[in-house]
């Protein structure tokens, strides 16, 4: 898929609350808030800051108001939160975000396990904390965990997530995130799902959120571009996982990403040369290696030296291309 014209493709960079949540250690505070500063410079058209839960549910986001008060805001950056109730959506208020990002999972067992109750209860809460945001220039964004299936319920039909969106507009809620929580996904089920709700729900606004377990998260990209989504969710270095997804990774690497949109034709406006410097310190910064492939080998266009031995230097003594016939 190469078009002729550039596309805008908006990147939402989910990082530092869908990423750092999981971390075997605290991110600290200061560097919180520096790595969100630098990435507010990359030319995102979100950043998901932080999540206002209750810090014993999420120790790792425990700073969540010091972080969100002392960012750099960039204008044109949209800057979001995830809450998971009345009470955080009060804090979020407080710290002045410009969106908040509410959850629940199409998986009626996969709610309860992560959110400890009914997709129902999930839905009847959504409306309470619409009623909060009233009057107030807060957007909302409603995500929809295991959209493309389960680990404990399996598929998920389409008539599901038709109606939990339809739920949504009743609310008020005018944007929606799919994810594909447990990298269950396919393309062809991304193009077939993104484009049905896509065609039912022409006023919302579709975000695609996939991760990467089973090595199928970018190319399920591509497939939710052509059904005509414009908005996608990455993590930096592919942080990420969910805690109640057996065997899951990642989120996709929004370096890699940002790489493959633009090899495609595609503009995203992202500064992908400060985008991988800002990935290359991420190693130090969480004390782990990160599944980022990009910062590793380089963009695809870079070029490397030739091998000495093709310019009349010694050859090389191994390898294929140093044998015989």
């Amino acid at each position: 898929m190469h078009p002729g014209n550039k596309r805008r493709v908006y990147i939402n960079e989910v990082a530092t609350r869908d990423g750092f949540q999981i971390e075997p250690h605290f991110v600290p505070t200061e560097a919180k808030i520096r790595l969100i500063d630098l990435l507010s410079m990359t030319g995102f058209a979100k950043i998901e800051v932080t999540s206002f839960t209750s810090p014993n549910a999420i120790p790792n986001l425990r700073d969540a108001e010091e972080v969100m008060k002392r960012i750099q805001r960039v204008p044109g950056v949209i800057y979001t939160a995830m809450v998971p109730n009345v009470k955080g959506c009060e804090r979020a208020a407080v710290c002045k975000v410009d969106e908040i990002n509410l959850v629940m999972s199409a998986g009626e067992s996969h709610n309860l396990a992560n959110l400890r109750m009914s997709s129902e209860r999930s839905l009847d809460q959504f409306a309470e904390i619409a009623k909060v945001t009233e009057g107030s220039p807060i957007a909302i964004n409603a995500s929809i965990s295991t959209a493309f299936g389960c680990p404990f319920d399996g598929p998920i039909p389409p008539e599901r997530i038709f109606y939990i969106v339809e739920r949504c507009i009743k609310i008020g809620i005018t944007a929606v995130t799919l994810c594909d929580t447990t990298g269950m996904a396919d393309p062809a089920q991304v193009f077939l799902l993104c484009n049905a709700v896509r065609t039912c729900f022409p006023n919302m606004n579709f975000t695609a959120h996939f991760h990467n377990t089973r090595g199928m998260g970018l190319a399920n990209v591509p497939a939710a571009l052509e059904a005509g989504i414009e908005h996608l969710d990455a993590s930096l270095g592919g942080l990420g996982g969910c805690p109640f997804a057996p065997g899951a990774s990642g989120n996709i690497c929004t370096e890699d990403t940002v790489h493959m949109l633009e090899r495609m034709g595609y503009e995203t406006g992202v500064d992908l040369d400060r985008l991988l410097e800002i990935a290359r310190s991420l190693p130090k910064l969480v004390g782990h290696e990160v599944p980022g492939q990009v910062m590793k080998a380089g963009k695809a266009d870079a070029k490397h030296a030739r091998p000495e031995w093709l310019d009349g230097g010694k050859q090389a003594s191994c390898g294929a291309g140093s044998l015989k016939p």
